[in-house]
Order: structure tokens, then C-alpha cells, then sequence
């Protein structure tokens, strides 16, 4: 009998713990996996290739992630695929041929179709031949391409959609995208910008959320902007934390335009961000329960650089025709076949070799390539001053013929030229600006390194003026023997400067430096003055006047321990101090990181982009 009653209540347990169970399991039973995969910038690199060097390039561009885009698909069939924007400008064959010709297909439209985005944000690049240019290209997409803050004259989106719903294995997505606010001050004068409307993005943000409703299962931003404010400081409207301080629905975000790597959290919301050029994609992975409640937010960030080209997108036959005619283009190559003469010619290369690998030396010291551009802008503004930043930390002119390639590599970008009224004071103040990108200079340190904070497109050179830079001072107080002419320039003495459009704008007017206005602009770009230029006087022999100097520092040259660490960068044993100093009173350190390094075999990437 007690038997039989034990084996009862054993059964009897055993089926109730099972009916307790059975939700649970049917609950990871229901449970769903959807991915998500966020581009940006990836700024025209559509066949993963460098045409101003005529290489391959080999951790970079869209056929490069079509590739892992296609391996996470198969692993996964419920992925959504967006993108931040800046995608239709950065290359030779986007800016001087594809959008040139906007009623024509467009390779990087044509490609993103192929790769089944489902939506994409605006970026400012997006603006830069004007909204009617700019709508005929996005107007290609098979996806809708999002701008919730910015309105044409009657209060419509200005590319039809502000964000969209997509669903996947029954999992509703919500993208809402917004632009930096901050257009104008780029690209104020060209068509249509002057009509248009550009709103804060959190507020939006949040117009839009309203519209949403209870629509979706995940709201994603995708914001054309960086985590933090770029301009507004103030109030917060270009950037990517505001938008999730005041919109706590979003459940994730993805910023853009800084060109740097952000795998971050604002509370428990996850940010990502990636690098430019096709080098990285945003992997956010999210698991919700049967109710489609988010249980979990996992995200990577992925580099390119061990994946191949997709042939497929290469294939395409509009990236396939174009490609071939850029490269053509930039080698001289006349529709017959036949080889055109060279732009013009040079006597030498113009960049010094760097002593330290990956240390520009183009930062260091003046070169001939800022004076050759420094020389040809103060020529064709009439200026008293004019001042310009190395774009690329490797930007060169090689000996011999020169191509549009080459041209392209030391001016990258189609800015034209402004000049405008400045006093001394403000120029000084704006030479102190520029100079802000070194870190400070401390006893024992062998090199000079750079503030990371401070992107190399920011560090202005100047030309018309003579000045020394004492890397020994703080911030804001290492401008010294400013002269003019052989003269101290005097606070209130009155110069002529000439500067580009993005520079003014961007730097002058928006940091508050100076008060005039500009009273001219270039009727061609500053890359067409150089190509000029070349044609008039080649062979153009590399000339460097000297100008300008580093004071205040002493990198030990004559210290052996000094050869010894450069010894072992150059190795690859240690990475570049880049954005940092090595000191000498960290030589057995180093000695032994670069000994242990070359025991395991590690080496370093030392020409990393910066």
C-alpha cells in the first residue's frame, strides 16, 4: 500500500513540476534572434580600391562588407541591413564622374540596392552638389532614405520619408533617421540649402517616436552625427546623446560622421558607430521573448580586414563600367585607349621620409606639399595669408608624371576658396586653434604625438606669415614670434586671409574666431587650381620656404635609448606613439613590452590610418 502511495505522489510531483516547466519552454521555444547590421560613411569606396594610389585597398569598402553582410544572412535569415549616410561622395569616381552626372545610374546606389538595405539616413556629404542633385540620386534607391529633421519650404520631409518600419521573421523594426542639423555651415550656398529646414535631432526624435506609436517591436535612430555635440554644446542638437536623454524609447542608436569606432552604452541604451570607408559594420544582435519584449541588446563592432572582396558587387555592371573609366581618368587614359599626356610633371618627391614610421613628418615640420598648395591659394586669392590642412597623413607628390590621382591625394576634397578680412589678434587666434592638435610636450619625451581629439583635417599650416610653435606650453598659448613681413604682427594690423569654404564655416565662423565675412569665393575648386597650376609650371620642382617651426622640445637625438625605441617601432615591436609620447623614463618598459612582443611574435600595424 505504501508503495503504491509513494509512487502516487512521485508521479504526482513529477507532472506538476512538468506543467511548471512547460511555459518556460515554450517560452525559449518562441524565443526570437533578429540581427541587425549598420553602415556608415562608407564615403564611394563601392569596389574596395584606392585610385589616387591605383591599388587595392585591403581592410576596406562596400564589396568588402557585401561579403560578411552575405556570411551573416546565411547564418541568420532574419537581418536588417541600414546605414547613417555620407555614401555618394569621398572617391574619384563618385565626385568627378558619377554625380557629374546625376540622371545616371549611380554605382553606390546601384550597389546598396544589390545589398538589400533597408534603409538609409542622410548625411551631409549627401548635400554637397545641392538638394535637386542629391534627390535625383537617392531618388534610385529601392529603399527609403530617411531624414526626419530636415523639411523642405512646405514642412515635408525632404526625401519623402523620415523613418520606416521593417519586419522580419514577425519582428517590426522602426529606423528613424536624422542628419546633423549643422548643414549649412558646409554647404550654406549650395542649391536649395537656403530653403530647407533642419531641425534638432532629438526633437525629431521625438515628433517621430509619436508617430510610431505602438507600431514596433524595436526602435533603432540612425543619427548622421556624432555621440557627443559637434557645434551646440549649448543645447545639444547635433548630437547623438541628446537624442537618447530625451527620448528614452530608443532602444538603440547608431551615430556617424566622426569616422571613429563607438561601441558604447547611455545607460542601457547601446550606441555603435564605425570607421570610414567600408573598414568596419556596426553587428547588433537582439533576442526578444514570445511577446516581442527585448529580453537582451548584444553588439560588435566588426573590422574588414579579414574578409575579401564580394566579386558579386564588383560585377555589377555600372560599378564594373565605372570603375574602369575612373581609372582611366586618373591615369591620363582617352576614351580611344590611347594614354594622354600627364597633368604635368615634378623634379622630386615632396614629402620628407617619416623618421618615426606612422609619425607624419608632413605635421612635423613644413614640407613642400603645404606650400605648394599654400603658394597656389595665396596665387589665386591675391591674400596676404592663407592657411591649410594636410588632409592625409601620407599625402605625396612622387617624381615625375603626375596624374589627376596624385592630385587627388594631396587635395581630396572639392573645396573652393574664400577670402575674408581678419585682425592679427584673430589670426593668432585662430593659429592657436590649429596648434591644438599636439599634445604637450614633457622632459624626456622622444616624440611629438597628437590629441586624438583632434582629427588631422583640423590642423591648419599657414603661409604669408612667420611663426614659431612651443609645444611646451599649454593650449592657447604657443603661438610665438608672429611676424609679417619680417614685422611683429600687431593685434589690430588688418590682413587679407584666405581660407576654403569648409574651413570658414566650419572653423572660423562656428569656433567664433573671427568677425568679417567673406568677400570673395573662388569660381573653381582649390583641386582645379592645383591641376592648373601644373599645367603652367612644370616641371615643378618641390620648394619649401621654412616658415614655421616646432619650439620648445627636446627629443633627445643624441640619446642612444632614443635609436634603441625607434628601432623596435620600426620592427613593429611597439606600436606608434601616435596619439602619446614615449618618455625615457619608460625605456625598461618599453624595452621589455618590444622583447616580449618579438618572443610571441607579435607585431604591430604601425601605418595604421589616422
Amino acid at each position: 500500500m505504501n508503495r503504491t502511495v509513494n509512487r502516487f505522489l512521485s508521479l504526482f510531483l513529477a507532472l506538476s513540476l512538468l506543467a511548471l516547466m512547460l511555459p518556460c519552454m515554450a517560452g525559449a521555444e518562441e524565443e526570437m534572434h533578429v540581427v541587425i547590421l549598420a553602415t556608415s560613411d562608407m564615403h564611394g569606396n563601392v569596389f574596395s580600391y584606392s585610385y589616387e594610389d591605383n591599388t587595392e585597398s585591403t581592410n576596406n569598402g562596400m564589396a568588402r562588407l557585401y561579403t560578411y553582410i552575405q556570411q551573416v544572412r546565411a547564418e541568420n535569415p532574419n537581418v536588417f541591413l541600414v546605414d547613417a549616410g555620407d555614401d555618394i561622395q569621398g572617391t574619384i569616381m563618385t565626385d568627378d564622374i558619377a554625380n557629374n552626372v546625376p540622371d545616371n545610374e549611380h554605382p553606390v546606389i546601384a550597389a546598396m540596392n544589390y545589398m538589400g538595405y533597408d534603409a538609409m539616413t542622410l548625411g551631409n556629404h549627401e548635400f554637397n552638389w545641392g538638394i535637386e542633385t542629391m534627390k535625383k540620386i537617392l531618388g534610385q534607391a529601392n529603399f527609403p532614405v530617411l531624414g526626419a529633421n530636415v523639411l523642405d519650404a512646405q514642412g515635408n520631409y525632404v526625401t519623402g520619408h523620415g523613418w520606416t518600419i521593417v519586419e522580419r521573421g514577425g519582428v517590426r523594426l522602426a529606423v528613424i533617421g536624422v542628419c546633423t542639423p549643422d548643414i549649412p555651415i558646409w554647404d550654406g550656398s549650395k542649391e536649395g540649402i537656403d530653403e530647407t529646414t533642419f531641425e534638432a535631432g532629438n526633437v525629431a526624435v521625438k515628433k517621430a517616436i509619436a508617430e510610431i506609436g505602438d507600431q514596433a517591436d524595436i526602435i533603432l535612430v540612425s543619427a548622421h552625427m556624432g555621440q557627443y555635440a559637434e557645434f551646440d554644446e549649448d543645447n545639444g542638437s547635433d548630437a547623438g546623446q541628446k537624442i537618447v536623454e530625451d527620448n528614452p524609447e530608443v532602444d538603440i542608436l547608431q551615430v556617424a560622421h566622426m569616422h571613429i569606432t563607438v561601441n558604447d552604452r547611455i545607460g542601457e541604451t547601446p550606441i555603435v558607430g564605425v570607421r570610414n570607408s567600408g573598414r568596419e559594420i556596426a553587428r547588433i544582435d537582439v533576442t526578444l521573448d514570445a511577446d516581442k519584449n527585448i529580453k537582451s541588446i548584444e553588439t560588435q563592432i566588426v573590422d574588414m580586414a579579414d574578409y575579401e572582396p564580394s566579386q558579386e558587387i564588383r560585377d555589377i555592371p555600372v560599378v564594373k563600367e565605372l570603375h574602369e573609366q575612373t581609372i582611366n581618368f586618373v591615369q591620363g587614359v582617352g576614351e580611344d585607349g590611347e594614354q594622354g599626356d600627364p597633368l604635368g610633371t615634378t623634379t622630386a618627391r615632396f614629402q620628407p621620409e617619416d623618421e618615426i614610421p606612422g609619425l607624419p613628418e608632413g605635421k612635423l615640420q613644413d614640407t613642400a606639399v603645404m606650400d605648394l598648395i599654400l603658394n597656389i591659394q595665396l596665387i589665386n586669392s591675391g591674400a596676404d595669408v592663407t592657411a591649410c590642412a594636410l588632409f592625409k597623413d601620407t599625402s605625396d607628390l612622387p617624381e615625375g608624371p603626375i596624374t589627376y590621382g596624385n592630385i587627388f591625394d594631396i587635395y581630396k576634397f572639392d573645396n573652393t576658396l574664400y577670402t575674408l578680412d581678419v585682425t592679427g589678434k584673430e589670426l593668432k587666434n585662430y593659429m592657436e586653434w590649429a596648434a591644438e592638435c599636439y599634445n604637450q610636450w614633457v622632459p624626456g619625451d622622444i616624440n611629438i604625438s597628437f590629441d586624438p581629439e583632434y582629427p588631422g583635417y583640423l590642423y591648419d599650416m599657414f603661409a604669408g606669415v612667420d611663426y614659431e610653435i612651443n609645444l611646451s606650453k599649454p593650449k592657447g598659448e604657443r603661438i610665438e614670434n608672429l611676424l609679417f613681413h619680417g614685422e611683429p604682427l600687431q593685434d589690430d594690423q588688418v590682413l587679407k586671409l584666405a581660407v576654403n569654404n569648409y574651413r570658414y564655416s566650419s572653423g572660423l565662423k562656428a569656433k567664433n574666431l573671427v568677425e568679417g565675412k567673406r568677400d570673395w569665393e573662388s569660381s573653381n575648386s582649390i583641386r582645379d587650381m592645383i591641376v592648373d597650376y601644373f599645367a603652367e609650371h612644370s616641371p615643378v620642382e618641390p620648394a619649401v620656404d621654412n616658415n614655421w617651426r616646432i619650439t620648445g622640445v627636446d627629443l633627445s637625438k643624441e640619446d642612444p635609448r632614443r635609436e634603441e625605441i625607434i628601432g623596435y617601432i620600426r620592427e613593429g615591436l611597439l606600436p606608434t606613439p601616435y596619439d602619446r609620447s614615449y618618455n625615457l623614463a619608460e625605456y625598461d618598459e618599453l624595452v621589455a613590452q618590444a622583447e616580449a612582443n618579438r618572443a610571441q611574435g607579435i607585431t604591430e600595424e604601425t601605418h595604421e590610418s589616422h
